[in-house]
């Protein structure tokens, strides 16, 4: 059995259908399936159980031999949520009961880390875990994540195999439920549909003009491969940033988005607001040299352009799940 955490989530349940097309289908998704407007993205997936994210680590404690694998995307997300409590203990604790288990009972572990444990990127975005002790995250979430690779990299018990994953930012099909915290591209989708344009950020940086903020886009069915690559060959045990190593500007983003509406390009520029100018981040790209060297992972990304054209085209035109 392969265990997904998170499975009712966007990242899980892509994973899903992803582990389902390679043949995995003895899995046992983790969630709080309580949670009824997230049921369209695993209803039908081919799995044995659902079982209560606050059941699991006793349900599996008890079924350990019967665990080949464990992926353990299931965390809370908003960056705008600063109750450390919170993050303490879903993010936080129970991510350190999951690595236990698996050091435990001889069990292979893969984890969802973040690229916001980076901060303002003063650092640069190395996965060099030498450097995990200087990165400064600005947030609560973020803080977990860093805290959590930080005390993983400490542990004398480790699982014989595990990977902390930084996901920079991904996109694509079954984000439906996230709210605010959804892609820009879902937002910016949905915007045009109900304005006819798009409004971005202007640049409040000397070095960039308008519309020239760069982040690493990645689509979720490219994290979904690099995910089942790590779990299928368990090359090299470590944390790995997972972006597409090519940060692109969110006028290509917005100009690719309109593309794939069939619409002709309106983007308007609005001041960004003063509550978040002073942390906003103008430049984001993942070193990806120790995924393809180290892990040894040589498969292509989907382009910005790929991405977003079949992200628009098959699932959101048409409010379709993956």
């Amino acid at each position: 059995m392969i265990v997904i955490t998170g499975a009712a989530g966007f990242i899980g349940s892509c994973l899903t259908t992803e582990m389902n097309q390679a043949g995995y289908t003895e899995l046992i998704l983790v969630d709080d399936f309580s949670k009824t407007h997230k049921q369209a993205n695993y209803q039908h997936k081919k799995y044995i159980k659902l079982i209560s994210r606050d059941k699991f680590i006793a349900w599996a404690i008890n079924h350990a031999k019967e665990i080949q694998f464990i992926i353990h995307l299931g965390a809370r997300t908003d960056t705008t949520d600063f109750n450390h409590s919170t993050f303490d203990k879903l993010n936080f604790t129970y991510s350190k009961d999951i690595w236990n288990l698996c050091a435990n009972h001889h069990i292979p572990l893969i984890y969802a880390s973040s690229a916001a444990t980076y901060g303002m990127g003063e650092y640069g975005f190395k996965d060099d875990e030498n450097l995990l002790s200087i990165l400064k995250p600005m947030n609560p979430y973020a803080e977990s994540k860093h805290n959590f690779d930080k005390w993983a990299i400490q542990r004398k018990e480790k699982p014989f195999f595990w990977a902390g994953l930084k996901f920079f930012n991904v996109y694509g099909p079954n984000e439906y439920h996230k709210g605010r915290m959804a892609s820009v591209i879902f937002h910016a989708f949905n915007q045009i549909q109900e304005t006819g344009k798009i409004k971005l950020f202007r640049s409040h940086h000397p070095n960039f003009k308008d519309g020239e903020q760069m982040r690493d886009f990645i689509y979720v069915k490219d994290v979904c491969k690099v995910i089942i690559f790590l779990m299928e060959n368990r090359t090299s045990s470590g944390i790995y940033n997972l972006g597409t190593g090519k940060a692109r500007t969110f006028l290509d983003l917005a100009i690719q988005i309109f593309e794939a509406m069939g619409i002709n390009p309106n983007i308007e520029f609005i001041d960004t607001p003063k509550d978040i100018r002073d942390t906003y981040q103008y430049f984001t790209q993942a070193e990806m040299g120790k995924l393809r060297e180290k892990a040894k992972y040589t498969l292509p990304f989907y382009t910005l352009e790929e991405g977003v054209k079949e992200y628009v085209q098959e699932y959101l035109l048409h409010k379709t799940y993956y």
